[in-house]
């Protein structure tokens, strides 16, 4: 995996704007990804950040960089907890909640609604996306369906985040000079 490759997917976590990314990443054998999965983990572990290989298919990996105290605070929210219980998680440790999501996005080839709660998406959001209450109001990095002026100003941050250090990755700065401590 490039240096390039992740900053372009995961700047704004990796700068604590966000709580998660997830990316399809090509790997030569799971070897190979479980090697560069490690070797990220001891690096960015340091910084508050940790990476998983959610499945598996055909030499990509699903891989996911999050913030595990955010992730931890994000599904303390009660709407989050609330989704989560209606989408069959034992709520309380967000370890097992990410064991419960590696469970589902491996026996099933759909993504689950509930995903944008380990994203740090807005509960009231993936909730809106989830039952279809009404027509989203805004598309970015997430479907809006409650705050706009608020997901709009959040999506120029990351998009901001991410022009600004894919401009460093390329001038030689490393990733864990990148990675804001969290």
């Amino acid at each position: 995996m490039s240096n390039e490759m992740l900053i372009r997917c995961c700047a704004p976590t990796m700068a604590s704007l966000k709580t998660g990314n997830m990316f399809n990443c090509p790997f030569g054998s799971r070897e190979e990804m479980t090697a560069e999965l490690r070797r990220l983990n001891q690096m960015l572990g340091r910084k508050g950040l940790r990476i998983l290989p959610l499945r598996w298919d055909n030499g990509h990996a699903l891989v996911y960089l999050y913030r595990p105290k955010m992730l931890e605070r994000d599904l303390q929210n009660d709407l989050a907890a609330q989704l989560l219980a209606e989408c069959g998680y034992t709520c309380g440790n967000p370890n097992n909640c990410i064991a419960q999501l590696i469970s589902k996005l491996r026996s099933n080839p759909d993504f689950p609604h509930e995903v944008g709660l380990f994203l740090g998406y807005p509960p009231a959001d993936v909730e809106g996306f989830m039952h279809r209450k009404q027509a989203c109001k805004l598309s970015g990095i997430w479907k809006v369906y409650d705050d706009v002026d608020d997901a709009a100003r959040q999506f120029a941050k990351c998009r901001h985040c991410t022009e600004v250090y894919l401009r460093c990755v390329s001038k030689g700065f490393s990733l864990e000079k990148l990675a804001v401590a969290g």
